[in-house]
């Protein structure tokens, strides 16, 4: 993408009703949607969230399927979630927004709580040794996860990386959380949720014209 499209993009982001793009000092030093999300939303609906969003086709697609729930999408690239920002306006969805900002800071975004689900979709594996601190499913990021979802809150890691899969599976295993459902290949194993198979996003279907397997994962901290 030239960085003038990208300009645009960010201009864009600026008058979208549904975007919020914080500074990282505004977060950490009392963001003022943490705990106020109903009053965002002008409904006591649950909160789902998207980390590391994209383009927001996850964002996108479940807040059509349920119209009873309200989508956030997270990511730092807001060039990315422009696509889905704009979709959901153009579909005048009023259960979707999208926030700018690094996801390491979520729980200073939300209350204890205040979060019904996490959707982890296609995250970066970081698969050296010296990345572990980044990869989305370490302890300090489930630790994080813990504490803005409700008591029996869930977690969905659908990814391309069976690394990762195998790194999140083995870490809840050992430490004791709920496996509610795992996949090593949604496509081609039976069983999975329908919007598992239903949502795509733009790189999933590039990695299904090269026969990549696609994993799932359901989990509930405790």
């Amino acid at each position: 993408m030239g960085s003038k499209n990208k300009l645009k993009r960010f201009k864009e982001n600026e008058s979208f009703p549904n975007v919020l793009q914080p500074t990282r000092e505004e977060v950490i030093n009392g963001f003022q949607w943490k705990g106020k999300w109903k009053s965002f939303f002008k409904n006591d609906h649950p909160i789902v969230l998207e980390l590391g969003c994209g383009k927001g086709e996850y964002t996108v697609g479940l807040a059509e399927q349920n119209p009873e729930k309200n989508y956030i999408g997270i990511d730092i690239k807001g060039a990315r979630f422009w696509k889905g920002a704009k979709s959901a306006l153009d579909l005048e969805l009023k259960n979707v927004g999208f926030l700018r900002t690094q996801i390491e800071l979520v729980d200073l975004l939300f209350d204890k709580g205040e979060v019904d689900e996490i959707w982890i979709t296609f995250p970066d594996p970081q698969i050296k040794y010296k990345r572990t601190k980044h990869r989305l499913t370490n302890p300090i990021f489930l630790k994080k996860y813990e504490q803005i979802l409700k008591p029996g809150g869930v977690v969905n890691l659908k990814t391309d990386s069976e690394f990762m899969h195998g790194y999140t599976l083995g870490l809840l295993q050992g430490l004791g959380h709920e496996i509610m459902y795992s996949n090593h290949d949604v496509y081609r194993n039976e069983g999975s949720p329908a919007e598992v198979l239903e949502i795509k996003t733009f790189y999933e279907n590039q990695y299904l014209e090269d026969e990549k397997p696609i994993t799932f994962l359901r989990f509930r901290l405790h």
